[in-house]
């Protein structure tokens, strides 16, 4: 199906441009959302005539996007939940507990707007990205922890998942073999002096006497 754009679409086009897209998308999608028309002729004569409302509109709508933007970018939401040592949430994080956290913190955006294409599993810090406007996007931080300590020691860059642990446990025996080898040529001085014994009790073994002939008796 063709279609026009009513506003700039990601991988489609700007507003104005004639596409060519599948069936189901134009009708589940582009149309319902009036983010586009269908391209026959008379739609066609319908947005050039809106063309001057439907950019004042769009240049409106971007500029509350950025406004908006300039306040939520970069924030971070701390969501608590229970998960076991592993840091596997016992069930997830969807969008709209995102867009919950995001309102008690005095922020308000459309459950479409973000962008969260699987929901999340585990603790620790996530990105997520939040599409304000087809021309704005921002991204916050997800901060999943099972209490406020435990969000508060993410937020300071420390990993509480089990293999987290485990890595922060082993390093300090990486530094052992190290010293160990830095101890070996203490071990081969201490043994130096042994071998050398070894060899001086070695040379003063009793060596056996030669016989000497007697001289006949005259």
């Amino acid at each position: 199906m063709e279609v026009i754009l009513l506003e700039r679409v990601a991988r489609l086009g700007q507003m104005g441009d004639v596409v060519r897209v599948k069936d189901g998308y134009a009708r589940n999608y582009l149309l319902p959302q009036g983010k586009a028309l269908r391209a026959n002729e008379s739609n066609k004569k319908r947005f050039e005539s809106e063309r001057g409302h439907l950019e004042a509109r769009n240049l409106e709508r971007r500029q509350e996007a950025e406004a908006v933007s300039g306040k939520v970018g970069g924030q971070t939401f701390v969501i608590i939940r229970q998960a076991g040592e592993t840091g596997q949430l016992y069930g997830s994080v969807s969008a709209r507990d995102i867009i919950e956290a995001m309102e008690a913190a005095g922020t308000s955006v459309a459950r479409n707007q973000v962008a969260l294409n699987h929901p999340i599993k585990t603790i620790g810090l996530h990105e997520v990205k939040v599409a304000l406007h087809p021309e704005v996007e921002t991204a916050v931080t997800v901060n999943v922890a099972r209490s406020d300590d435990e969000a508060q020691r993410q937020a300071r860059g420390e990993d509480l998942t089990m293999g987290g642990a485990e890595n922060a446990e082993e390093r300090p025996e990486e530094a052992q073999p190290a010293a160990e080898s830095e101890a070996a040529p203490a071990d081969e001085a201490t043994t130096a002096p042994a071998d050398a014994d070894e060899e001086v009790a070695t040379d003063n073994t009793p060596q056996p006497k030669k016989r000497t002939k007697r001289e006949p008796r005259s």
